[in-house]
């Protein structure tokens, strides 16, 4: 389990660090972590934005419906260069985590790959999960290339984000099997049962050194 963080705010009993999630997608982690966040009352962090790139995102009225503010800044349309384009989205992304007060960003099924500008300003308070046992299997489609290298074990990996893919520094991670009737969907539905609990427990063990992980 992970050590304490030194960048992060402490639990002190005071107001609950105050979390962004990113999601590109359903959110069905994200909503793991808020639920776990709610069902426990001494929980010291809180999510209070969801933010996707994605205005499509199912997982923006999961969080409404869970009662998190949930918002989408997609790509701007008006710029060609894909260069100024990843730049003018982060900069949005970043002054609206400002404006919120958000002192760590949760990625969750987030498609992005951010730039360096984007780590400088966050990092170290950044983290990601992995659905493989990073450093094995990095990318967009760890679940497919689980199954191509035929590996038996899998699993899930939260680490902090730093400018490579997948590349830094791992915090924790669980095992799960791999089956030899398994499909992309078969194994990505087991990994996750495992993400959802191992993610909210990382980040109560960052805040709280107390806190007892497994």
């Amino acid at each position: 389990m992970a050590q304490p963080f030194p960048a992060l705010r402490r639990d002190t009993g005071d107001a609950p660090l105050r979390c962004a999630i990113l999601i590109s997608g359903s959110g069905s982690g994200m909503a793991a972590m808020i639920r776990h966040q709610a069902s426990n009352t001494d929980c010291g962090h809180h999510t209070v934005l969801v933010l996707s790139d994605r205005p499509d995102a199912g997982g923006l009225e999961r969080a409404r419906a869970l009662g998190v503010e949930a918002t989408s800044i997609p790509l701007p349309s008006d710029e060609t260069n894909s260069k100024n384009r990843r730049e003018s989205h982060e900069r949005l992304v970043h002054e609206k985590l400002v404006s919120e007060g958000i002192e760590l960003v949760i990625l969750s099924g987030y498609m992005r790959l951010l730039s360096p500008w984007f780590i400088h300003k966050w990092a170290p308070n950044i983290l990601n999960i992995h659905p493989s046992l990073l450093p094995a299997f990095p990318g967009a489609h760890a679940h497919r290339d689980v199954l191509r290298a035929k590996v038996r074990v899998s699993g899930c990996t939260v680490h902090c984000v730093d400018e490579g893919m997948d590349t830094g520094e791992i915090l924790a991670q669980r095992r799960v099997p791999v089956f030899p009737d398994d499909t992309e969907a078969s194994l990505s539905a087991r990994v996750k049962v495992e993400e959802h609990t191992l993610y909210p427990q990382v980040i109560d063990s960052l805040i709280n050194p107390d806190v007892e992980g497994d």
